[in-house]
């Protein structure tokens, strides 16, 4: 039975990061070892600052960013202002699950790894080549 089914009322934030901790926790340790320090954020919308900088014409035209500096651009001796956070957009996230009809917990876990893998320093060309082989 797919996850969306049991949904009466569009999913609010808490149910889309219910499925994010989920679809988290099936991630190998091997890599989540490495997310310690990322904090997980579901919000409506990207701002506008994020709009702006990604030159976007819409803000249902991303369903999640990765803000931070990924692993393999660190240093040692680099001072640590923040956590880096990945943000799940809610509303991109649910338009984007109605229009293409999948499982609203694979839709998170694609958005999830896809994310994740910026913090492992891939690039949105080398996500697309590793899910397309």
């Amino acid at each position: 039975m797919p996850l969306h089914s049991h949904f009466t009322t569009p999913p609010g934030t808490a149910d889309i990061e219910d499925l994010a901790n989920r679809e988290l926790a099936r991630i190998p340790w091997e890599l989540r070892r490495h997310l310690d320090d990322v904090v997980i954020l579901v919000e409506e919308f990207p701002d506008e600052e994020t709009e702006d900088e990604m030159d976007l014409d819409s803000p249902f035209d991303i369903l999640g960013l990765y803000r931070g500096v990924a692993l393999p651009q660190r240093s040692l001796l680099d001072l640590r202002k923040a956590n880096d956070m990945i943000l799940l957009y809610r509303r991109p996230i649910l338009d984007y699950w109605c229009e293409t009809g999948q499982d609203l917990g694979t839709v998170v876990r694609h958005v999830l790894i896809h994310e994740i893998g910026h913090h492992f320093g891939f690039s949105d060309e080398d996500m697309d080549r590793i899910e397309n082989e």
